[in-house]
């Protein structure tokens, strides 16, 4: 982890129940993450402080009973294990980078660490993920809370992933979020356009590209200055990298961040004291059969940490 002051914890969080099957009896392969990770070297190169690991929780598909989330109530069960690791790395002094899984340990990482203290949010994503039944009426049949984490984060959606044990009101407030690379806003048929009636900050990839990193980070670090004294988390779903560089994720486009330039704002980010912590979402090694976009994306992870 380069020369930070920081105790790393890694946190394996292998979860799939937030995607869509792409086809019967597909078992997206996003809980396989970590451990590939793993194995193209990420303990080595980073050499945590300490190992916490979670259990894949058992896919289904089909509707389950109370509500229209697909996996739910599994997915509540999960994330509130992954808060209490969380929350004892935070608690021990350590910086928590989870590993998932899908988009929804977003969920347990901000609710582990609002335990503590009130935060802010760098949701870094080539979607905005503000899916939720306002704008979306999961027809037919039910929704996947992978396409959801912001909408749920900041208090839209289902009361199973909105209200946590010990927590008032969201996860995260609008205006201490910042949602940066979603690529398809300015398409006429965008389907999240409320996002643009609430009080987050968006950065689109079009927008990130052209400002480049100095520019971003000061407009990230406007929303976080209006509250100093709260810590942040950084959440990275790394389908914001364009689909020639990173296409072994659930829904690959283009265009994307460089990654080069995504180092330089994500190692700010987290070189700042007040983050509290990072996850990393979406690869799917079932879409990387030689291994060679895990071994990128362990380089990736050392370059931001760094």
């Amino acid at each position: 982890m380069g020369d930070t002051s920081r105790k790393l914890c890694l946190i394996k969080a292998p979860i799939n129940l937030g995607l869509r099957p792409l086809r019967p009896g597909h078992i997206p392969g996003t809980w396989r993450a970590p451990e590939a990770l793993i194995q193209a070297g990420l303990v080595e190169v980073l050499q945590p402080h300490e190992i916490m690991e979670l259990e894949p929780p058992t896919y289904v598909s089909e509707p389950q009973p109370n509500t229209r989330i697909r996996n739910g109530d599994a997915i509540r069960a999960f994330n509130l294990d992954l808060a209490d690791k969380v929350e004892t790395a935070v608690r021990n002094g350590f910086f928590p980078l989870v590993i998932g899984g899908d988009c929804t340990t977003l969920l347990g990482s901000l609710a582990g660490t609002r335990r503590l203290s009130e935060l802010s949010l760098v949701h870094i994503d080539g979607h905005s993920d503000f899916r939720h039944p306002g704008n979306d009426e999961f027809a037919p049949g039910v929704g996947g809370a992978a396409g959801m984490d912001l909408a749920l984060a900041t208090g839209h959606g289902d009361t199973v992933l909105t209200e946590w044990p010990g927590i008032s009101g969201p996860l995260v407030p609008e205006e201490q979020t910042v949602q940066l690379g979603e690529r398809e806003n300015r398409d006429p048929d965008y389907t999240w356009g409320d996002i643009n009636n609430t009080a987050i900050t968006l950065i689109d990839v079009f927008a990130a590209r052209e400002l480049g990193p100095s520019a971003v980070l000061t407009r990230i670090n406007q929303i976080l200055d209006r509250k100093p004294e709260w810590r942040f988390w950084v959440h990275v779903d790394v389908d914001v990298l364009d689909q020639s560089i990173m296409p072994a994720v659930d829904s690959p486009g283009s265009p994307g961040i460089d990654p080069d330039e995504l180092v330089v704002i994500i190692r700010t980010l987290l070189g700042d004291t007040r983050c509290a912590g990072m996850n990393v979402t979406i690869f799917d090694p079932d879409l990387d059969p030689d291994g060679k976009l895990a071994k990128f994306l362990v380089s990736f992870i050392d370059d931001a940490l760094s």
